[in-house]
């Protein structure tokens, strides 16, 4: 990896982590458990357009990890895996086929649920849980669209910015 790409990798590691640490923080959005807006997939997004798969797969793991040391939370690793993985790969194919982060995001965040569903029902061994799961995808298209737009904007500046650049030299 190059030392640029490392570096992008680092900071947007970094910046996911300080969102899944502030989000965590957060009173719950709606009074449904496990609903969350899932604003440091903002930053694996980012990732993918700016230091490709294999660095948005390392930003992924390093929040993940990282994520659980700094929440105390050992188990909410093992559901965040789960569903981080399975969001890598959705994500990972929508933009095979479409160039845009907003599908990407919807397709994430349906397949972080799903994932975390399956995690729970290994887990738990209440194949019951499968139920919550369109609760859950309904939340994630919503927060999927969000996500999706916010990262489009901050491309969108990216973007303005180093075509900025390149007319100054």
């Amino acid at each position: 990896m190059k030392t640029k790409t490392l570096t992008r990798c680092a900071l947007l590691s970094a910046c996911a982590l300080i969102i899944f640490i502030f989000e965590a923080q957060l009173p719950p959005l709606v009074p449904v458990p496990g609903i969350k807006p899932g604003l440091a997939n903002i930053m694996t997004l980012l990732a993918f357009f700016t230091v490709g798969r294999r660095g948005a797969f390392s930003v992924l793991i390093v929040r993940i990890i990282l994520g659980s040391v700094f929440t105390g939370n050992a188990m909410s690793a093992l559901f965040s895996l789960a569903g981080g993985i399975l969001a890598y790969f959705a994500m990972l194919l929508m933009l095979r086929f479409f160039k845009s982060p907003v599908p990407a995001s919807v397709a994430g965040a349906c397949a972080h649920n799903a994932g975390q569903i399956a995690a729970a029902v290994l887990i738990t061994k209440t194949p019951q849980v499968v139920y919550y799961l369109p609760v859950l995808l309904a939340s994630a298209v919503v927060t999927g669209l969000f996500t999706g737009f916010v990262c489009r904007g901050i491309l969108k500046i990216i973007s303005t910015r180093e075509s900025g650049r390149e007319r100054d030299r």
